[in-house]
């Protein structure tokens, strides 16, 4: 039987992630992935998820297999408080969210805010699993200048003027994908921007405890509270199978993003908010995050080291203090797929920048590049591999 005529519209603009499906072909054996935006498991707190999960059981009893509230555990949303409050912003534990993943936030806005052809303000390039959140949704996309610092201030003004635009959407601190951090003189005209256009900012903040080097910068939501939805994970410093994200947003936002999720999975899972409070409560965090700083650290080095030995002087990395990512870009008339697939020849594989702009015909010569999955010197042998490529194909 035919069921295709069943599917509803907005599949015609839903895809798999191209990046899920790079994944599938970097899984073959002896495959060197810089693609994945996945952390080491090296950085997974195992020694403690044991205590973690017996005290949870001591603790909590059956209360940590019972359904829950889907505005979240309170004990986490507690915690979370503590947490946000250390990131300069001022939220109530009952003004804090618990999602499945960040990424289950940024569904529910979409659910919640777009309409056909509504104008969403997106960087250039931005976060693929947001695209690939608010395309179903099948808004038109607003795109704003950025260089090596992030978002262009007056590409927003700009836009605001000129477009009457849903949300914009931003990730400020070690972006997905270029790794670039807004910085804090940016931070406040984008502040000042969106509060004098009554515009509401959505803020995905994944990415801002990895910081390797350079000072903290705090996050858009601290200089303009009521026009932003902030939006944070616990994957990169805790676990991410767990699916542990949270949010907080202006009041009515808030009110119908929990209305979205009481339809769509009832509550997050509350033993792994359980885990995740006593994680918190018991001071690991502050503990382990090191520890996850020191292993990504010199990985970070050795890729930025990599680029600047084997890259054609042609190809620019884009600075970065922290994250997961570096991004290259080539000259003019460098087509990175064709990189991407001679690559794949050699067992390397990295995502082409492309794939994270809402114009197909953008990002044809740029690459983000992983450094988290791999040791030190796999990281030198891969970029050595790949300079090889460009340079073979650069000079075919």
């Amino acid at each position: 039987m035919d069921f295709k005529n069943l599917l509803a519209e907005r599949t015609s603009v839903m895809g798999a992630s191209a990046i899920r499906e790079i994944l599938k072909v970097v899984s073959q054996p002896g495959m060197v992935s810089l693609a994945g935006g996945i952390p080491a498991p090296q950085s997974f707190p195992m020694s403690i998820i044991k205590g973690l999960t017996e005290k949870v059981i001591k603790k909590y009893s059956s209360g940590a297999f019972q359904y829950d509230l889907t505005e979240g555990f309170m004990p986490l949303q507690e915690q979370l408080s503590i947490l946000l409050s250390q990131r300069g912003i001022k939220a109530e534990p009952d003004e804090i969210n618990i999602s499945s993943g960040s990424q289950g936030v940024l569904d529910a806005v979409a659910k919640i805010l777009i309409s056909k052809g509504d104008k969403i303000a997106v960087e250039a390039p931005t976060y693929l699993g947001a695209i690939s959140a608010f395309n179903p949704y099948q808004p038109k996309y607003i795109r704003m200048d950025t260089d090596d610092y992030g978002l262009i201030p007056k590409s927003l003004d700009k836009i605001l003027l000129e477009h009457e635009i849903k949300f914009i959407y931003l990730v400020p601190t070690f972006q997905n994908p270029t790794g670039r951090t807004i910085p804090m003189n940016r931070r406040e005209q984008i502040a000042q921007i969106i509060i004098k256009h009554k515009a509401l900012l959505v803020e995905d903040d994944p990415y801002s405890a990895l910081r390797y080097k350079g000072e903290y910068v705090p996050s858009i939501k601290t200089l303009a509270p009521l026009n932003v939805v902030y939006v944070s994970t616990l994957s990169k410093i805790f676990a991410p199978g767990l699916r542990l994200g949270f949010f907080t947003a202006p009041e009515l936002i808030r009110k119908w993003l929990v209305l979205v999720k009481q339809g769509t999975d009832l509550h997050t899972s509350t033993f792994n908010q359980a885990l995740a409070a006593e994680y918190l409560e018991g001071g690991y965090l502050k503990q382990h995050l090191p520890t996850i700083l020191d292993l990504y650290k010199p990985k970070q080095e050795a890729m930025l080291n990599a680029i600047n030995r084997y890259f054609p002087k042609e190809f620019k990395c884009s600075p970065s203090e922290g994250g997961m990512f570096l991004w290259v870009e080539g000259p003019k008339g460098v087509d990175m797929e064709k990189i991407y697939f001679k690559a794949l020849e050699k067992k390397v594989a990295f995502v082409p920048g492309r794939f994270f702009y809402t114009n197909s015909n953008e990002g044809i010569e740029t690459m983000r590049l992983n450094y988290t999955m791999s040791d030190e010197k796999t990281i030198d042998n891969a970029i050595k591999t790949l300079g090889d490529v460009m340079q073979e194909e650069q000079y075919r």
